[in-house]
């Protein structure tokens, strides 16, 4: 997957060395190929054979291997699974030469399995919807009615245990509705984090394999960027909620304290031992075990921002005045603590990252390392991100596998949820702690919540264009999911206030979409992450491919695995099973 096939002809009197280097690497050294022998005598021309990757545009260039002058530069973007040949020639003019690049067998479309794979899900969503529109209609309601009376007669009369005489008509008139509760659950925030969970496991079980469907090696954005702060987003907004309907049920502010404290004990230990990915090297050893993680990421903001709003959350909030000239402000004003402490916190990952000395490295760096900068800093992955973590955890206890060796060819280990980062992933659950306490002090005024999160949507936006000067590599703060930047967060936090709006607008406001099928798994996230995890190598989720290099077939089991665990969650939503830690 990935590759061409590129024949390289020389009919220069010299060999040839053949470099390459990725257009999504930024300042980077070009990496050898391979060499092209001379041509053997005029008109004869050598050749070589080489495989390039197809996922980005590469450029390749062509130097004389005496002197290691350029003689050309070929920009090219190859095709999956085509054949291609490029001439190195020479001109009328001795000191010109071209170099042209010819496709002898085109290219597969390997985008076709998700366009597929779109139309079907797309057409079951449509004969779903078009089912519940038909079901809906009185004529059917009452014909289903009528046959499943008969069949209810006819049961009874088969039975033992009485007659159809039995039967009470039912009853329609004067009833009364019970009046709606309170504190009704948003379904727009477990489709929310449904939606969050189900990219989530597709990313994980492969996405197909394609490049957009896994992270980005440095800066940057992929789909698979996205959702674990969605995730962290949604995380702190249930804990608004979650936090505010205890405390109303009259909890003591130590008994939630304590909830916290030990959902955040086992939510780091399941983590730790149980989805370790040690185990795929065997059983766990101290030697190697990896301590931070996704799991540990989402103890450690759980704990820092629930403990905040347990110090500042009210108790009731139908009791506040609302018509003062700071009642505007008064979702944030009135937890003016909290947002000092998370406010010092980015005020430290500013610090450490800008200002700590990192041994070999440029103060304030934050690059890859690697062949990037000009292969000046390789040993510097993450700067003083990825020094704090080897320094307080060492090297064997980090992720040894980082996405930026894809590209920039690194060499060091690194760890996309080490501990700088969880400062960010603090602030991105406070931002999502800000969502729900405008549920709650907004609560059924759907304008003013709807116009509160387009508002913080367009805030951090702005923060997001000033910090990355609207570039992926030139900015202040670039987007990074590896490093948890700034400028992720904010980015990533304008993405989710958007989406929640419209979630939000076609769930709860106009009730256009009911939010399945991603209601259910958001309902039994926990449970759906860890069974997504521990059973990744077990059928239905993972079986023996017959052509290992297909797309198709990667995509065709990824969308398997991941629909087996929606219909897992609706089944136990059905049987009203939800597991809670």
């Amino acid at each position: 997957m990935d590759e061409a096939f590129l024949k390289v002809s020389n009919e220069l009197d010299t060999e040839v060395v053949v470099s390459w280097m990725s257009q999504r690497c930024y300042q980077c050294l070009y990496q050898q190929l391979g060499l092209v022998p001379a041509a053997p005598s005029p008109g004869q021309p050598s050749s070589a054979d080489f495989t390039v990757s197809t996922q980005h545009e590469i450029t390749l260039q062509f130097n004389n291997s005496l002197d290691n002058l350029e003689i050309c530069r070929v920009p090219f973007h190859f095709g999956e699974h085509g054949n291609y040949s490029l001439w190195v020639k020479n001109m009328n003019n001795p000191s010109a030469v071209n170099c042209s690049v010819v496709t002898d067998a085109e290219p597969v479309n390997s985008y076709i399995p998700i366009l597929v794979a779109f139309l079907i899900f797309a057409g079951l969503g449509l004969v779903s919807s078009i089912g519940r529109v038909i079901l809906g209609l009185d004529a059917v309601k009452s014909m289903l009615y009528r046959i499943g009376g008969s069949m209810e007669t006819e049961r009874l009369i088969n039975s033992d245990l009485g007659s159809p005489g039995r039967i009470a008509a039912p009853v329609t008139d004067n009833i009364i509705p019970s009046p709606p509760s309170q504190n009704k659950r948003l379904r727009s925030l477990d489709t929310f984090r449904g939606i969050s969970l189900v990219i989530m496991v597709f990313v994980n079980y492969g996405g197909g394999r394609y490049w957009f469907f896994k992270h980005e090696s440095w800066n940057g954005l992929t789909v698979a960027d996205l959702v674990f702060p969605w995730f962290v987003f949604i995380m702190g907004t249930s804990i608004a909620l979650s936090i505010n309907s205890l405390l109303r049920a009259g909890s003591t502010r130590c008994s939630v304290l304590r909830k916290v404290v030990w959902r955040s004990i086992q939510l780091f230990a399941i983590g730790v031992f149980i989805i370790n990915p040690n185990y795929c090297q065997g059983p766990l050893s101290w030697d190697n075990l990896r301590i931070p993680g996704v799991l540990q990421r989402l103890a450690w903001s759980y704990l820092a921002v629930a403990c905040l709003d347990v110090l500042v959350a009210r108790r009731h909030l139908d009791v506040l005045v609302m018509d003062a000239w700071w009642s505007p402000g008064l979702d944030i004003l009135l937890y003016w603590p909290a947002w000092l402490c998370v406010l010092v916190l980015e005020v430290i990952w500013l610090c450490i990252t800008l200002l700590l000395p990192v041994p070999h490295c440029p103060t304030g760096y934050l690059g890859p390392g690697g062949i990037g900068d000009m292969g000046l800093y390789a040993n510097c992955t993450g700067g003083a991100a990825g020094f704090v973590d080897r320094w307080l955890l060492g090297e064997n206890h980090i992720y040894q596998s980082p996405t930026s060796r894809v590209i920039y060819a690194t060499n060091m280990p690194y760890d996309p949820e080490g501990v700088l980062g969880s400062i960010n992933s603090i602030f991105m659950a406070f931002l999502g702690l800000q969502a729900g306490k405008i549920i709650l002090h907004y609560r059924n005024l759907h304008k003013s919540i709807m116009s509160r999160f387009l508002i913080w949507g367009l805030f951090l936006g702005v923060v997001s264009a000033v910090l990355t000067k609207c570039s992926t590599d030139q900015g202040f703060i670039p987007v990074n999911k590896n490093l948890w930047s700034l400028s992720y967060v904010t980015t990533l936090a304008c993405f989710a206030f958007v989406l929640l709006v419209l979630i939000y607008y076609i769930v709860d406001v106009k009730k256009w979409w009911s939010g399945a099928p991603f209601y259910y798994p958001g309902m039994n996230s926990i449970l759906v992450y860890i069974g997504h995890e521990v059973f990744e190598d077990y059928f239905p989720f993972r079986w023996r491919m017959a052509n290992s290099q297909s797309h198709a077939e990667h995509l065709t089991q990824n969308l398997v695995a991941t629909s087996c665990w929606v219909f897992i969650a609706y089944v136990l939503y059905r049987k009203k099973i939800f597991w809670k830690i």
